[in-house]
């Protein structure tokens, strides 16, 4: 008898099927080609692919709902697909998915990393990473804007700020905006932020762990950071974040929502074996572990807001 919880289990342990047949998909530019009907062989010509590897994989598309074939064996992008996965639209979730395809390599070390402890290092693709972030905030940056007040902050600093996507929303705002990140990631965020047409964002790179993040901040994001750091390491952020600071000055750590036990929503349990794989230290950190860090480091009125997919935590400095 085929019950239940029995399905649910065969739903986990395949679920990488699916997942890397969209993966695959999307490295090969397959939605790209697909804006207007074309057959398996077409595309198969044009993506200098085998044919019937080519049939199969869109078949398999089809089956998952992202493609439509027609009775004359046509294949085209259904909505979803038109709407997250063409590099044109303003919601283009494929570089995410090709970080993704990054995770993938260096998951398939999961068990070696369960021997030893330290992350696996098989592939790396940091634009891809990068590009990914920015998928991912431009859906989230209208909820954070509203979940906050803005009121009185000129200057900001949005640390660790990877694509700038914060940044660039703080600028569209008229706050004069630092972003502090690596020296690879700054011309990816600079690019980002012309084509934003986001002005006066200064950008300034280094290792904000060790490196000099510059004074006088009415604000300073940190958004998606904790994660990749142990304990000690993001204290030691907030206290270099506290001496960066005026006066009355706020703190906003954006991050996944999890519970004290650590083991829920799945999503953030499952995201701490990412930071397993990935980082010597990290992991999702709760609720009540970050609020005492804000609180340890010298900030006041320390507040918990639940967003869409994060949670927002506010820390305020005397005046």
């Amino acid at each position: 008898m085929v019950t239940d919880d029995l399905l649910m289990l065969r739903k986990m342990y395949t679920g990488f099927l699916a997942s890397r047949v969209v993966i695959t998909a999307n490295n090969l530019d397959v939605f790209e080609k697909l804006r207007k009907p074309v057959s398996a062989a077409q595309l198969a010509k044009r993506l200098n692919t085998d044919e019937r590897a080519t049939e199969i994989l869109l078949d398999a598309l089809t089956g998952i709902e992202l493609v439509r074939k027609s009775k004359a064996g046509l294949y085209r992008n259904l909505p979803v697909s038109t709407r997250y996965l063409l590099r044109k639209s303003p919601e283009y979730q494929g570089d995410i998915i090709r970080h993704a395809s990054t995770m993938w390599e260096n998951w398939s070390a999961l068990d070696q990393v369960m021997i030893t402890g330290r992350p696996a290092h098989r592939a790396v693709d940091h634009e891809a990473f990068i590009l990914g972030m920015h998928n991912l905030s431009v859906l989230r940056t209208e909820s954070l804007l509203k979940s906050v007040s803005l009121k009185g902050v000129k200057t900001a600093l949005d640390l660790g700020g990877g694509p700038g996507t914060n940044a660039i929303a703080f600028a569209h705002l008229g706050i004069a905006t630092t972003h502090f990140d690596l020296p690879e990631t700054a011309p990816i965020a600079r690019r980002l932020a012309r084509k934003s047409g986001a002005k006066g964002i200064r950008f300034k790179t280094g290792n904000f762990l060790v490196d000099d993040i510059g004074q006088g901040y009415d604000l300073v994001m940190i958004s998606q950071i904790f994660h990749a750091f142990s304990e000690k390491e993001n204290k030691k952020l907030l206290r270099k974040c506290r001496r960066a600071m005026n006066p009355g000055g706020r703190v906003l750590v954006q991050e996944f929502p999890i519970n004290e036990a650590r083991t829920a929503p799945p999503p953030a349990a499952l995201f701490s074996v990412n930071m397993l794989v990935a980082t010597r230290h990290g992991r999702c950190y709760t609720p009540r572990e970050i609020s005492g860090w804000l609180r340890e480091t010298g900030f006041q009125k320390v507040s918990v807001k639940s967003l869409p997919e994060t949670v927002l935590f506010e820390g305020k400095l005397p005046r």
